[in-house]
């Protein structure tokens, strides 16, 4: 069992017809505890009604919840989901809420200075005091993931450029790794090339890229694994990333083999895609026969 820290966003994913919990270092804080690790949250909620709901949700599902702040001024979070016919979503996310004011102190130093590994995101960086206190923990953190997530207006070159030199590990979609390419002058259009030159840029050592329901690339020991994907019929792809990156985390720090790791974080990621709302559960032989259905 590995003792992992998810810094950044917890909020409410409102659909069109529902609403469901979220924020995507929650999704990743979830399945990665569903999958037998041992998981704390750090992150801030409003006084109100609906943070309550999200103390109480994550406490359920055996998250620990204690670096859970609440502000006094601030609202719990909020985005507005929209999915076109394909179950591609775009989002509308309500700006400043309580998880942009994360502050530091002893509690959430010393989990992140035991922790197996520390996760953050992009998105947690938008205002200062969430970027600060995240900042200051990723001095402190042993082995440093980077989940990328580009949403418009919430980054600048220069931030995510700090974010990627402290990282140990970077996921990125396609998209995302290419305009971050371009921005740091990349002269390659080409994905493996495009990696390597961010892996060298960085310094990072593993860099992983999802590409849809095209599968996945993953660079880890100087070597490329591939997935190319699982037929699934969409339904909705909010938080199919997270539960890839969750699962792909769990399996590498537990010392799996990589292409055993790439392929089963694909499918987990492919069967969210294929269910409502982002932390749908399955068992391990759900999963299992999807990827060997004879």
């Amino acid at each position: 069992m590995k003792n992992i820290v998810c810094f950044g966003e917890v909020l409410w994913d409102v659909f069109p017809t529902h609403k469901k919990i979220g924020g995507a270092p929650l999704n990743v804080a979830l399945r990665l505890q569903s999958l037998g690790n041992n998981v704390s949250i750090i992150s801030s909620i409003g006084d109100d009604k609906k943070g309550v709901k999200i103390k109480e949700y994550i406490v359920a599902q055996g998250v620990n919840a204690e670096h859970l702040q609440v502000d006094k001024k601030l609202k719990t979070g909020k985005v507005k989901v929209m999915l076109n016919q394909k179950g591609s979503a775009s989002y509308n996310i309500m700006f400043p809420r309580a998880w942009d004011a994360i502050k530091l102190n002893e509690s959430n130093k010393k989990v992140t200075e035991k922790a197996d590994a520390f996760i953050y995101g992009s998105l947690s960086a938008r205002d200062d005091t969430s970027r600060d206190t995240l900042y200051a923990l990723l001095k402190l953190a042993k082995y440093k993931i980077f989940d990328v997530n580009l949403r418009e207006p919430y980054y600048t070159t220069d931030v995510l450029s700090d974010l990627m030199e402290a990282a140990d590990f970077i996921k990125f979609n396609d998209d995302e790794i290419f305009e971050i390419g371009e921005q740091l002058k990349s002269k390659t259009h080409g994905l493996e090339q495009n990696i390597k030159f961010i892996a060298e840029h960085t310094n990072t050592k593993t860099i992983c890229v999802t590409k849809g329901r095209h599968g996945a690339i993953l660079y880890y020991n100087d070597t490329y694994y591939y997935n190319s994907g699982y037929q699934i019929e969409v339904v909705d792809t909010v938080g199919a990333g997270d539960s890839f990156l969750a699962t792909l985390i769990s399996k590498l720090l537990k010392g799996d083999n990589p292409q055993e790791a790439i392929d089963f974080a694909c499918a987990i990621g492919a069967l969210v895609a294929g269910s409502e709302g982002a932390n749908p559960k399955f068992t391990t032989e759900d999963i299992n026969a999807f990827i060997n259905p004879n």
